[in-house]
């Protein structure tokens, strides 16, 4: 009997260790392919944060980290936190015209900048809503009327006109802003038939935007046309005078609107998956090396989704988006476990939630990191690596000039292989390594580029380079071994401008600053960069100052901040208040 024992436990042991021994501590296109298929995999659904498949993804990456006795960090390797998913009307909302009660989605709707808040006031109908005051443009809907603790109903879009001078001015939330700066208890939306002639109510599903400070409703039109009765004119009429005249015409309507709005926030939870391999050197493993990817992707899809097909709901396996970068980070801390002793930094794995929710992820580790953040020596983030050129084997590596002598670095790195590279120094980028540029950080970028499939449901495993992937991780694997062992950590540089998107060419001023594009409860915009000889540098704004006002009109975030920009001219005063720690600072900015 001990014998059958003691031989079914050498048979069991003899299993794992062939099983074990089938995993290899080298970077191979077998285990790349595994991670992918089953990452990229329908069973999955696309990733997306929140559900179960993101939570699957999730699971499976620390999973393979413990399978490697990698050391878990956070709560078992997960570092949780929430994501917005969208907003719901909360209980309590309610809608009187007199004594009247409409009835939600059927004649009226919440828009998704809407905030909470409540009035029993009378009406005024403003227009479009337009406060312009340019050379060649004025119109103001608010002029000689006083809508102060009242609300204010507007037409959507703008008066039908072939110059389209009035683009910059049609957005909802500019409207909106607009009321609020005004003194309006909230703004109501009616569509006019030229806008939506079938007068479609807005839906809230699947929305993350944040609210403007005032409640934002749209009434049906046919509701506003009984209040128009009593004045012997309609919508429709309405929208012909503006499109004859364009000018303003403002009325003061004497029925009261008694209306509560209440949000309810809906929200996921989601997490980083985070872990370690410590450094050799006594004093150096006390300074850290980030690799990073993100593991999130789209979901179904659908409208907001970032989908380029947001018609079509179907699974977005996101193989190159990014399960390859992550089935990459997987064989590189791998392989770095297995040769712990020839790293004298230490080297920490991220697997990011929500990049494509705004970096969410990869925020969220910056402001809440594991290790003192000044000990965060070096990022690299690999994203899209993928589908590397078969035949050039080129690949995109950006963030070149964040350090002094990283150009250097990686050449000579890439000396030791067949591949090449267009290096871009600008730290800032589309991806997570943008938010430890924020932080001062040096980084770089693997990128093996776009291509057709890009945020689209075929986006799937068996269009990838496998062999490019692992000559890529080879790659990335060299340079965080030679970075890891360097006697002097590297010394972070500027490289180019820090902005983001919100200051494209459509403005006709910008202030030169990295605004912080995450999702935020708080009031303002943080500014996670200064550029240097741009306005904001000059009237001595800093890097963590929080935008709360520009000449003198609220700034609750990004989108708030986006709005006012465009009201701006080249060559404008304006002065901008700032929180600056628990100190509130008037800076004057020279356009």
């Amino acid at each position: 009997m001990r014998f059958r024992y003691s031989f079914f436990i050498f048979f069991v042991l003899s299993f794992v260790i062939v099983a074990q021994a089938q995993e290899s501590e080298e970077i191979t296109v077998d285990e790349l392919t595994a991670h992918i298929k089953y990452l990229a995999s329908d069973e999955l659904e696309g990733r997306k944060p929140g559900t179960l498949g993101g939570k699957l993804a999730a699971e499976y990456i620390r999973n393979e980290l413990k399978k490697n006795s990698i050391k878990l960090l956070g709560e078992d390797g997960f570092q949780n936190f929430d994501v917005l998913k969208g907003i719901e009307v909360g209980e309590g909302t309610k809608f009187l015209i007199g004594e009247k009660e409409l009835e939600f989605s059927k004649d009226y709707s919440l828009f998704p900048i809407s905030s909470e808040g409540d009035a029993i006031s009378s009406t005024v109908f403003c227009g479009y809503g337009f406060s312009i005051d340019e050379e060649n443009l004025n119109w103001n809907d608010y002029k000689d009327i006083d809508v102060t603790g009242k609300w204010v109903i507007v037409l959507r879009g703008a008066p039908i006109d072939s110059t389209g001078r009035f683009e910059n001015y049609s957005a909802l939330r500019k409207k909106a802003l607009t009321a609020k700066d005004n003194g309006a208890a909230g703004i109501i939306f009616v569509s006019g038939l030229q806008f939506d002639p079938d007068d479609e109510l807005v839906e809230l599903d699947n929305s993350r935007e944040s609210n403007v400070g005032i409640p934002v409703l749209q009434l049906k039109r046919n509701v506003l046309d009984e209040i128009f009765t009593e004045f012997e004119i309609s919508v429709e009429q309405m929208e012909a005078f503006y499109a004859e005249n364009l000018a303003p015409y403002s009325i003061a309507l004497d029925i009261p609107f008694d209306i509560s709005v209440k949000i309810k926030k809906l929200t996921d939870k989601t997490q980083n998956i985070i872990a370690i391999v410590e450094g050799s050197d006594p004093i150096l493993k006390d300074e850290y090396i980030i690799i990073g990817a993100h593991y999130d992707h789209l979901g179904m899809g659908g409208p907001g989704s970032g989908s380029r097909r947001p018609d079509t709901i179907d699974v977005h396996n996101g193989a190159d988006d990014n399960a390859s970068g992550s089935a990459a980070i997987l064989e590189i801390i791998e392989k770095i476990q297995a040769n712990a002793s020839e790293f004298k930094r230490s080297i920490i794995f991220v697997a990011f939630a929500a990049e494509e929710m705004g970096l969410l992820g990869s925020k969220y580790f910056t402001e809440n990191p594991p290790v003192p953040l000044e000990k965060i020596k070096f990022m690299i983030n690999l994203d899209m690596v993928g589908r590397l050129n078969e035949e050039d084997k080129s690949i995109s590596i950006g963030g070149t000039g964040t350090a002094v002598g990283l150009p250097e670095l990686i050449n000579d790195v890439l000396n030791s292989y067949e591949m090449k590279a267009t290096l871009s120094p600008e730290g800032f980028g589309p991806s997570d390594h943008a938010s430890f540029y924020a932080k001062d950080i040096p980084v770089m970028f693997l990128f093996t580029g776009i291509h057709d499939d890009y945020h689209t449901p075929e986006d799937d495993w068996d269009k990838l380079n496998f062999e490019g992937e692992k000559l890529v991780s080879d790659f990335a694997y060299s340079i965080i071994e030679r970075i890891s062992n360097l006697d002097l950590s590297l010394v972070y540089q500027e490289a180019g401008p820090k902005e983001r998107s919100s200051e494209t060419r459509k403005f006709k001023v910008t202030l030169g600053i990295m605004p912080d594009v995450a999702a935020s409860d708080s009031r303002g915009l943080r500014v996670d960069g200064v550029i240097k000889d741009r306005p904001a540098f000059y009237a001595g704004m800093k890097k963590g100052d929080v935008i709360i006002s520009m000449d003198g009109k609220e700034v609750g975030d990004i989108y708030d901040y986006m709005n006012r920009l465009s009201s701006f001219k080249q060559g404008q005063r304006i002065t901008v208040e700032v929180l600056r720690g628990e100190e509130k600072v008037i800076l004057i900015v020279e356009l």
